[in-house]
């Protein structure tokens, strides 16, 4: 605890200060080479139950993310075809603003002894573990899930099979910090912590 407050442990002092940046506040630069590689390396490092690796991650950096613009901006169109002109445009450059995206696909394994829940747990920790390795770089990172994590023809274009159980954990955004982000309002620890046995 003392070395949570003081500082003085590099990890803890990263997880009690890691701030999301929204991705209309980061730049789109090319990330370094190596980041991404640490970045998704750190997302198998993961609680997995089983060693089913519930989970696969889909990259979209440099030209990647202009082509799958086109569907979204399709996929928006059909979900919003009265929406203003200017909204297709925004949602086709969605994935420009960012150095890059990684979309992480919650995939559970049919298993006797495992349940889905226990592997969607492990897709989200995969999600989690990024964020952290990514802020632990210095750039800044959004976990979003939007009306495009749950729409059909996206699902399709990633190659999601919700028949077997598979659907979007989220899309991960990378990219360079532009300035430090300000803290935002947390949960009263009285409020969600509880010891059992305790009066």
């Amino acid at each position: 605890m003392t070395k949570a407050l003081t500082g003085t442990d590099p990890t803890l002092e990263l997880l009690a200060k890691r701030r999301s940046i929204k991705v209309v506040d980061m730049g789109n630069a090319p990330l370094e080479a190596g980041q991404l590689q640490t970045i998704l390396r750190a997302g198998l490092r993961v609680p997995d139950h089983g060693k089913l690796a519930p989970w696969r991650f889909v990259v979209f950096e440099g030209e990647g993310r202009t082509a799958f613009g086109e569907v979204l901006k399709e996929a928006y169109s059909k979900d919003f075809p009265d929406a203003a002109p200017s909204s297709y445009e925004f949602e086709r450059a969605r994935f420009e603003r960012a150095s890059a995206v990684v979309a992480v696909i919650s995939a559970p394994r049919r298993h006797p002894k495992i349940p889905a829940w226990e592997q969607q747990l492990s897709a989200g920790a995969a999600c989690q573990n990024m964020m952290i390795a990514g802020t632990a770089l210095g750039l800044a990172c959004q976990w979003l899930t939007e009306w495009y994590a749950f729409d059909a023809g996206v699902a399709k274009a990633l190659g999601v099979n919700a028949d077997e159980g598979e659907q979007v954990a989220g899309f991960l955004y990378f990219g360079t910090r532009q300035e430090e982000p300000s803290e935002r309002d947390r949960p009263d620890f009285e409020q969600v912590v509880s010891w059992y046995g305790r009066d």
